[in-house]
């Protein structure tokens, strides 16, 4: 399985404080759900115990949503939520 970025997703990366790691992972090992827009959705849960945009944080949760191509993956975009 590869796994490949639309620009879109790599510019929410950036902007949302996901690495390429942590997507990379998610699909690999997270949660998988069905999406809208024929997507499929993964989620998973990852250590942080740091700061995010002045406030700590224990807990980032990464969800990606992706299109499968034959047995690749397209990475679409990405949300993280800090807890």
């Amino acid at each position: 399985m590869v796994i490949h970025f639309h620009p879109h997703a790599y510019e929410r990366m950036k902007e949302r404080g996901a690495t390429e790691n942590e997507v990379k992972s998610t699909i690999e090992k997270g949660e998988q759900f069905p999406a809208k827009y024929n997507r499929t959705g993964f989620r998973r849960n990852f250590s942080f115990n740091g700061e995010w945009r002045g406030k700590y944080y224990r807990i980032k949760q990464v969800e990606v949503f992706a299109i499968q191509e034959h047995t690749d993956w397209l990475v679409i975009t990405v949300i993280t939520r800090y807890f």
